[in-house]
């Protein structure tokens, strides 16, 4: 469609035409369906507001051509803008005919907006495009609206065809999405009614109905400007500016708009911002303001005023009238709020889990992190970060949307080396009082983790003695040894050959530690154990 200066209406139409758009993407569900009904009631009650408003500017121009005492130019616009409205009634006409013959093949009352069945895509693809033969009404509706399009261009020159085939369709051609570029090979009656709910259809329908309306109400602008049943009228002018917020945060992005509070049609705007041109979106006749916060001298709160200023040049009656307006806000001084368990200092070689968040940026808040010392692990949640240390300090930088937003210096710690215990029938083995030899059948050897360390970083304090060597000594002379893996013992022989008397010497060889990413290393630590027998 042609971009010309759009209504409120106009745009709220557009709005709910994008809505439709994007849900006739969606996988259809019973919700989304009912929601499609939605949109089709609310397109039906806009039309109807908008072929009024059609007839009232027609009115105007036949007021404006009275004035201006039935000047031959001026009734030949009026007679033009006459067959426009007659043009559009049969197309509008011909759009619902097509919806009651929908409504009706689908075994619903004619005129109705309550539906048996608002699915029924079988019945709306077989009256809609009708099989392989494709004698369904969606191909004279395809022609009927293109021959209405190429009508109306010649008062909207930006006019393009109502109904396109999906080669045609530059949403589809240069889609980068498979499922959307599969579509090509398909008419527009395949296009918009294949697979299609039956309140999805109607909805089309609808929304087709709206873009001719929007083609006529562009036309019938222009139409009335020719006549003079257009007027511009300013009862306050004056420049105004809008921002996102009056707080930004040092290295965010400030956004504004600057705009006049009274605007209209066809008026042209020059505006700058701090002496510098500043875009103007044609659409809207407002200047899009947005720059990055510099650093400035904080007070003792963290806040540093700044200010920006805006013109507006406009021409009226051939004079330039400039308008100027002075918008302040504030820079804070962001701060950097860090959680975890140990924030002081980090654990060499294990993932310290932190939180950074900055509460000054709120919204625009969308973190980075790179850092010295260390390996950075990305968390699943915004400012969620994993540090992962292998020097004996690191520094941590932040920044948000490549904006420095400050660094944070953590000290290393060594892990702590575990305590390695030896249980003997469920019970820790007694080095200095002896252990019944009998109780000695099962033999476990358990790594402990440091309390603080394991509370610290769980992930990361999961030992395990991988390997030692048990041996039954008879006074100064070693009787058998067996070599076991694992934690755990089975001593059987041991039982069966001990005399009291005799000793367990236990000599770990292996004890190793499994990571927070699951994988495990060699812990340098040596232990023996004398356990007497009696």
């Amino acid at each position: 469609m042609s971009g010309g200066k759009e209504t409120p209406r106009q745009k709220m139409i557009g709005m709910m035409y994008l809505v439709l758009t994007a849900l006739l993407a969606l996988q259809v569900q019973s919700a989304v369906m009912l929601k499609f009904k939605f949109i089709d009631d609310g397109l039906l009650e806009v039309n109807s507001k908008t072929d009024g408003a059609a007839e009232s500017t027609v009115k105007s121009i036949s007021k404006a051509v009275a004035d201006n005492k039935n000047q031959a130019r001026d009734i030949a616009v009026l007679k033009q803008s006459e067959e426009i409205r007659a043009k559009t009634k049969d197309v509008i006409a011909y759009l619902r005919d097509v919806r009651d013959k929908l409504v009706v093949a689908t075994k619903n009352t004619k005129g109705s907006n309550e539906y048996k069945d608002i699915n029924a895509d079988g019945i709306v693809a077989n009256t809609m495009i009708g099989g392989t033969k494709k004698s369904g009404l969606g191909y004279p509706l395809k022609g009927k609206l293109n021959e209405y399009s190429d009508y109306i261009r010649a008062y909207v020159p930006g006019a393009t065809p109502l109904a396109l085939d999906g080669k045609d369709d530059v949403r589809i051609t240069k889609s980068t999405d498979q499922h959307t570029k599969e579509q090509k090979s398909k008419d527009f009656a395949e296009l918009n009614f294949e697979s299609t709910p039956l309140v999805a259809a109607l909805a089309t329908l609808s929304a087709k109905e709206t873009e001719v309306l929007k083609y006529e109400a562009e036309a019938l602008q222009i139409q009335a400007a020719k006549v003079g049943a257009q007027t511009i009228k300013f009862d306050k002018i004056g420049a105004f500016a809008s921002a996102e917020s009056n707080t930004v945060a040092a290295g965010t992005k400030y956004k504004a708009e600057l705009f006049l509070t009274a605007a209209a049609t066809g008026l042209k705007q020059t505006m700058t911002l701090n002496g510098s041109s500043l875009a103007v979106d044609s659409k809207t006749n407002h200047g899009k303001i947005e720059f990055t916060a510099r650093p400035g001298s904080f007070d003792k709160e963290g806040n540093a005023k700044a200010s920006w200023t805006g013109t507006i040049r406009i021409n009226q009656n051939g004079r330039d009238t400039t308008f100027k307006v002075l918008v302040p806000y504030t820079i804070t001084k962001p701060v950097m709020q860090i959680q975890s368990a140990s924030v002081n200092a980090l654990y060499f070689k294990c993932g310290n889990k932190l939180t950074v968040n900055v509460p000054a940026l709120g919204a625009q808040y969308k973190p980075s992190f790179n850092a010295s010392g260390a390996s950075v692990i990305a968390g699943a949640q915004k400012g969620e970060v994993t540090l992962v240390p292998n020097a004996k300090e690191v520094t941590l930088n932040v920044a948000s949307e490549g904006n420095a937003i400050g660094s944070q210096t953590f000290q290393v710690r060594l892990i702590p080396k575990p305590e390695i215990k030896c249980f003997v029938g469920g019970r820790e083995a007694n080095e200095k009082q002896g252990t019944p030899g009998t109780a000695v059948r099962s033999l476990v050897l358990k790594a402990i983790p440091d309390q603080s360390f394991a509370a610290f970083l769980p992930e990361d304090a999961r030992y395990r003695v991988a390997r030692y060597d048990v041996t039954l000594v008879h006074g100064k002379r070693p009787v058998m040894t067996k070599n076991v893996s694992g934690p755990q013992a089975d001593l059987s022989e041991v039982v069966n050959s001990y005399s009291p008397g005799d000793r367990l010497f236990i000599e770990v060889k292996e004890v190793q530690r499994q990571n927070f990413q699951g994988q495990t290393e060699a812990v340098n630590i040596s232990k023996v154990f004398n356990v007497p027998l009696i």
